[in-house]
């Protein structure tokens, strides 16, 4: 008779534990102009993917058209699903602030990359205080009345090699040359180093998901080291300012293995935020691909030795999520639900695989990426079939 008991209440918990599993879905409305959809069309497509998957909150942004999100939180406050903000910090903001570019430690701004003639973007100074008080005041003058129930961080961070060195060796304006010299690195060593050795000073003597990669000179394992520190205390100014505001704050993460290269701290950033999303994406050929962003990693720095082959199966993104298991906030990895040929070729049982690794590590759920609205209705129906 125990035994049957306790068969009933392990049962019962894990049934509580499967109802309570849902899923945050990204919205992208296009640039702060006219928005890709109307409130009608947004919310047929929520109504029908809600009755397919259970949602906890909808991402969505970033147009300035504040009719949109009152239409489109009304519903989805009707159905006990909260609406998080999907703004940018660092970059995209140019239309609607007045910020201060990023340049590389040489005073050069760097390329910008797009995949399309309209979606190019630069990258703004972490450091600067009139950046980071720009997004606050955009939020307070653009979204404050809007009915949020939260705000979900996007572009926190510094380019990344698909810009090439200048990207990462960044941002060196006289602003954070001043904040590398408090975080104890001087830029103008950093400079010499580069300009000396070349790509050999991005080298690395082994990597282990727990550590990331051991730089071989000491010197570059400071510099992202205080990288790391001065872009990640920027982005928690701008979380706690949010937060102070009664908003939940999600963050948008490259995955562990390359965050510290573009300047995100999980170790910042986790103690000032409800959730991460570390987008994990083995399936997507454009900025923050884990193949991607590897590969431009490699062929921008050849000459430097040490780094490991990595193959995009579920192996390794099970070692990426196990990875970000330590940190103190809710956890919700990011996967690719929707398609684009060429660029996001995902299929139904790739869904499945990678939802599947995520439920296995009992995370709190996982942010369905990028956009809801160009996901096909096979992916979907893949996420619930487990």
């Amino acid at each position: 008779m125990k035994k049957i008991l306790l068969l009933l209440l392990l049962s019962a918990l894990f049934m509580g534990c499967a109802k309570s599993q849902k899923y945050i879905i990204q919205v992208s409305l296009g640039g702060w102009d006219k928005a890709d959809y109307t409130a009608d069309e947004i919310i047929g497509r929520l109504d029908s993917v809600s009755r397919i998957i259970p949602l906890k909150d909808v991402i969505i942004g970033w147009t300035a058209d504040a009719d949109i999100y009152r239409e489109v939180g009304n519903y989805l406050h009707g159905k006990g699903i909260g609406m998080l903000l999907w703004m940018p910090v660092f970059a995209e903001t140019e239309d609607v602030c007045d910020n201060t570019p990023a340049v590389d430690l040489w005073g050069r701004l760097p390329g910008s990359y797009s995949l399309t003639e309209d979606e190019g973007f630069r990258f703004n100074c972490p450091s600067n205080p009139d950046n980071i008080g720009n997004v606050i005041a955009l939020y307070d003058s653009l979204f404050a009345d809007c009915g949020f129930d939260g705000v979900f961080l996007d572009r926190i961070r510094t380019q990344s090699f698909v810009c090439g060195i200048g990207g990462v060796l960044n941002c060196g304006c006289p602003i954070c040359e001043e904040r590398f010299k408090e975080e104890g690195v001087s830029l103008a060593d950093v400079r010499a180093a580069w300009e000396d050795m070349g790509d050999v000073f991005l080298s690395v003597t082994g990597y282990t998901p727990e550590d990331g990669f051991r730089f071989a000179n000491p010197l570059a394992a400071k510099f992202f080291e205080a990288k790391g520190r001065i872009v990640s205390g920027s982005v928690a100014a701008v979380a706690d300012s949010l937060r102070a505001r009664g908003l939940r704050v999600g963050m948008d993460l490259y995955a562990p293995f390359m965050a510290p290269f573009v300047g995100q701290d999980y170790s910042v950033l986790a103690q000032h935020a409800d959730f991460i999303k570390p987008m994990l994406y083995r399936c997507t050929f454009a900025p923050a691909g884990m193949g991607f962003e590897y590969g431009l990693l490699r062929s921008s720095i050849p000459g430097a030795f040490g780094y490991p082959s990595f193959g995009m199966d579920v192996d390794f993104l099970n070692s990426q999520l196990d990875a970000m298991a330590p940190y103190p906030c809710d956890k919700f990895p990011g996967i690719e639900i929707n398609y684009r040929e060429g660029i996001v070729p995902t299929s139904p049982e790739y869904v499945r695989e990678s939802v599947q690794a995520v439920l296995d590590h009992h995370f709190d759920g996982a942010v369905l990426s990028w956009n809801i609205m160009e996901a096909p209705v096979e992916h979907i129906k893949a996420v619930a079939v487990r």
